[in-house]
């Protein structure tokens, strides 16, 4: 764990803030535009965390900065907004995250960057990281928000236009335009400015960020159009808080049978009985065991695991892709045994 403390807390249009970081102990590994951050908060014993993008760059003179959307029945995003002040200290783990970008300034490209909403702060984050230190990109940020009144970073983004108006191209899309073949993104929208903007002489990289039915119009298009699925790179936006409460609704699942599962970490292996309701995760946490993780909610890299045995199901799943779930590759956040004699190793 690292502790940071919080040097500045700016509000942002349309509920909400970008808070800025010190190291306290300057020994904070260095992260990549792109990565999260996960704060770790401790009430009475009870252990939470909860994962938020870096807005800031590594390779711009500027602290490091997280952007926080307030939610209504957000344990957390409330804290962050309301109780929260200059100079608290919080605790804080390394970087993670499958969408980080590693600057190329040899490789001109052009670099397509797909958001709607709070999605662009990741995005935001490999925006300028790629203005700055790749000379030879061309970035285009498509960015859907309700109006222009309430986009995240509205002025921030106008001053990196007017500073690189040759390589950075946004095209705003809100959804209270008159003009109705621009109020949303669609699929010929998409054809439109990627075959108006890519270069055959370049390389080109995709980056989405956004609700799932938002990355799914892009990506499906994107394919269509021949971009190979390895080079469309994508993280849900989505809120912690209320994926929980959603939950808490749906039916009770039609096995309720409790699985042994012989969990395999770090040299160690341990025998757990995994009851319906809960994940592999949730009972080794449950059994002191210091396990990976990060949101657990199936949206980021952190608790990969191999299933060496028998089978697990996961309830959500947006890292895996489906030949890797093929050859046993599973989220233990996620995960929950279907028979018994199961093995899984995390890695």
């Amino acid at each position: 764990m690292h502790k940071f403390q919080i040097s500045q807390i700016i509000r942002q249009p349309n509920d909400n803030i970008t808070i800025t970081f010190e190291d306290i102990n300057k020994d904070f590994p260095p992260y990549l535009a792109g990565q999260f951050l996960t704060l770790v908060f401790d009430f009475n014993g009870r252990q939470v965390r909860r994962s938020y993008s870096f807005s800031s760059s590594p390779v711009v003179d500027e602290p490091m900065a997280i952007t926080v959307k307030r939610v209504d029945n957000g344990e957390i995003s409330r804290l962050l907004h309301h109780r929260t002040s200059v100079g608290d200290t919080i605790e804080v783990m390394a970087a993670q995250g499958l969408l980080a970008y590693k600057p190329q300034a040899d490789v001109p490209k052009t670099l397509f960057l797909f958001a709607a909403g709070v999605g662009v702060t990741p995005l935001f984050s490999i925006l300028k990281t790629a203005l700055v230190a790749e000379p030879d990109t061309k970035v285009v940020l498509v960015y859907s928000n309700g109006s222009s009144e309430r986009t995240l970073f509205w002025n921030e983004l106008r001053e990196w236009q007017a500073k690189y108006p040759d390589r950075l191209h946004i095209e705003w899309i809100f959804s209270n335009s008159k003009n109705l073949l621009t109020a949303r993104l669609n699929r010929e929208y998409i054809i439109r400015l990627v075959q108006q903007f890519d270069d055959p002489l370049k390389k080109t990289a995709i980056y989405l960020c956004g609700p799932v039915f938002y990355m799914d119009l892009c990506r499906f298009t994107l394919l269509g159009m021949g971009f190979p699925d390895e080079d469309i790179h994508k993280e849900t936006f989505f809120f912690p808080e209320e994926e929980a409460d959603d939950d808490e609704h749906e039916e009770e699942e039609a096995d309720t049978n409790t699985y042994q599962v012989v969990l395999k970490f770090q040299g160690q292996s341990y025998d757990l009985a995994i009851p319906y309701n809960k994940t592999i995760l949730d009972v080794g946490l449950e059994q002191k065991i210091k396990l990976p993780y990060s949101c657990k909610s199936g949206m980021c890299s952190t608790c990969i695991s191999q299933v060496h045995a028998g089978s697990v199901r996961m309830t959500y799943n947006e890292v895996l892709t489906d030949r890797e779930v093929d050859n046993g590759r599973c989220l233990i956040c996620t995960s929950h045994p279907v028979e018994d004699g199961v093995v899984v190793e995390v890695l």
